[in-house]
């Protein structure tokens, strides 16, 4: 049934949206703003009395090269996501490097928890389905921040849902084992806001305004990863800004 609605969706999704990418939008649509804030003051809440002492007590306790182990794993578990979104945005050399990536890593990676393909210059190549709207042409739409997941927009918001369902493991992996796909991304996403934990504490506590620094590195970042301009003139690069996704969880993904 739900790979039905997922197929209908999407059949539905190429007939209406454009057949090139959108522009990449400019400047701040935020339509939403006293919503999102309160909002933004939940995820703040839940970050300094859940994740942020989770992410401190996970950091201090667990050795690093176990918590490299349990990324590593979590990374190669999504890339067949990434794989199916490359298909669908007919971006073959990519596809083709993250099922590479995905097959040295899991035989000699030890299931993915080596990072083998990196040394061999195989890089992890990310994709999800709001960029796969963007692709198709969809426009990037109002900005939004959801709960626990943080910024977003209306097309990454229905990109992150149908990525629920793109990733074929969810299909192939049954119980018990499946729940090694949920418990890796989230012990990663705790990691990853450990190891970002300066730069994340920064923004949600120290930063005058919290929403509109975070509103402001989301958008950024995001139309970065696009190919458009950014919202502001911050030299904030992709590679340096974790609150693309504040809490480090990657339904899409990390």
């Amino acid at each position: 049934m739900i790979r039905t609605i997922v197929s209908v969706a999407l059949s539905l999704a190429l007939v209406v949206l454009a057949g090139c990418a959108a522009p990449v939008a400019e400047g701040i649509n935020d339509p939403y703003e006293a919503q999102n804030r309160r909002v933004h003051d939940f995820n703040k809440r839940v970050d300094s009395r859940l994740l942020r002492p989770a992410a401190t007590g996970y950091g201090t306790t667990v050795p690093k090269p176990v918590r490299n182990g349990v990324g590593n794993f979590a990374g190669n578990l999504a890339t067949p996501g990434y794989f199916v979104n490359d298909v669908l945005q007919g971006n073959v050399h990519d596809a083709g490097s993250n099922f590479l990536r995905f097959l040295v890593n899991s035989t000699f990676g030890i299931g993915g928890l080596l990072d083998v393909a990196s040394e061999m210059g195989i890089p992890e190549r990310r994709a999800d389905f709001g960029e796969t709207l963007h692709r198709w042409g969809a426009r990037e739409g109002a900005y939004i921040e959801l709960p626990f997941l943080g910024p977003s927009t209306t097309r990454d918001t229905a990109g992150t849902v149908v990525d629920l369902f793109t990733n074929p493991l969810s299909y192939v992996v049954q119980a018990p084992e499946s729940i090694m796909v949920p418990a890796a991304r989230g012990l990663s996403g705790i990691g990853t806001r450990y190891e970002f934990r300066d730069l994340v504490d920064s923004v949600l506590y120290d930063s005058a305004d919290s929403y509109a620094q975070a509103r402001l590195l989301y958008l950024d970042n995001r139309r970065f990863t696009l190919g458009g301009p950014s919202p502001s003139t911050d030299t904030t690069s992709a590679e340096d800004d974790p609150y693309a996704d504040p809490f480090g969880f990657d339904p899409f993904a990390n």
